[in-house]
C-alpha cells in the first residue's frame, strides 16, 4: 500500500499485478511502463508482466496474485480511501476466485477503511458478486470505467452488481458518451488523459456527464483536463489544471463506514 497523488483517493493497494489491454481506454494505461519500471528497479512482484510492441510497453496478459500484500489494510490505523488495484483488474479473468474472496475478507476485516475497486471487466464482477461473495461491505465501493459510447454496456453490468456505493470513472474521456443513465450510480469521476501521447477531451463530452449527474444526484468529481486543455491545445497536466465551468469539482458520494451487512439469501 501507498501513498498517492490520485485525486479521489488516499492511498493504493496492490493485491494483483498486471494485466492485459481489454479496450481503447488502456492504450495509454500508466500502470504498464510503471510496471516496467518497477521491474527494472528488482521488484519481484512485477517481473515479466510486459513486453514490447513496437516503441511501446504493453501488458503480457501475466496476472500475479500476493498473498502477502493481503495483510497490509490490517497494519494501516488510521481511516483512508483505498484505491484496490491500481496496477491491475481485481476482476480479470485470470485472477482466481478464490483470490478476490480472500481480498473481499480483508476488506470485511478492516472496514475502518472505504475500498475503491474499479474494473473494465464489470459483468464479470457482477457474476462474483452474485454467485460467489454474499454479504454487501458497505465500506467497498465498486465501479467501472468507461471511456466512450463503445463500452457503455459496462454500466448496466455495474447496475446490476450488489453494492453499497457504485461508481464510474469516466477517464480517460476519449470519446462521447451521450446521455447515459445513471440511475443507481452513486458517484462519476471525469478525466482527460496525460502524457506524450494523450487524446484529446472535448468540454461537450465532459458537459454530457455533467448533466447526468445533475439528473440522476449522482455526486461529480471532475479529476483534470490532461494534456489536452479547454482550448485544445497541448500543456502540461498541471498547466491544464482541474477547473471546469469556473470551479473544481471535488463532489463525492455520500457514505458511512459502518460494520458490514450480511444479504439474504
Amino acid at each position: 500500500m501507498a501513498e498517492t497523488q490520485i485525486e479521489w483517493t488516499d492511498a493504493t493497494w496492490n493485491p494483483v499485478a498486471g494485466c492485459s489491454i481489454e479496450s481503447a481506454g488502456c492504450t495509454n494505461c500508466y500502470a504498464m511502463q510503471m510496471a516496467k519500471r518497477l521491474e527494472a528497479m528488482g521488484v519481484p512482484k512485477y517481473n515479466n508482466l510486459t513486453r514490447k510492441s513496437g516503441n511501446r510497453t504493453i501488458w503480457n496478459g501475466h496476472v500475479r496474485e500476493d498473498q502477502e500484500s493481503l495483510k497490509i489494510p490490517y497494519k494501516w490505523k488510521k481511516p483512508r480511501k483505498i484505491f484496490v488495484n491500481s496496477m491491475s483488474d481485481l476482476f480479470h479473468p485470470n485472477v482466481s476466485d478464490d483470490f478476490i474472496i480472500s481480498v473481499w475478507k480483508s476488506m470485511r476485516e478492516n472496514a475502518h477503511h472505504n475500498f475503491q475497486i474499479l474494473t473494465k471487466r464489470p459483468a464479470r464482477m457482477s457474476q462474483i458478486l452474485q454467485d460467489k461473495i454474499k454479504d454487501v461491505l458497505p465500506n467497498v465501493w465498486l465501479g467501472t470505467s468507461v471511456e466512450d459510447e463503445n463500452v457503455i454496456d459496462r454500466i448496466d453490468h455495474l447496475r446490476s452488481t450488489k453494492a453499497a456505493i457504485r461508481f464510474i470513472s469516466f477517464e480517460p474521456l476519449i470519446g462521447p458518451v451521450g446521455n447515459v443513465d445513471l440511475t443507481d450510480i452513486h458517484w462519476a469521476i471525469v478525466g482527460g488523459e496525460s502524457g506524450a501521447s494523450a487524446r484529446p477531451i472535448k468540454e461537450d463530452w465532459i458537459d454530457e456527464i455533467h448533466d447526468q449527474c445533475e439528473i440522476f444526484e449522482t455526486a461529480f468529481f471532475f479529476k483534470q483536463w490532461g494534456t489536452w486543455g479547454k482550448d485544445n491545445k497541448k500543456r502540461s497536466k498541471k498547466a491544464n489544471g482541474r477547473e471546469y465551468r469556473g470551479r473544481t469539482w471535488d463532489d463525492m458520494p455520500a457514505f458511512e463506514n459502518q460494520p458490514y451487512q450480511q444479504v439474504a439469501q
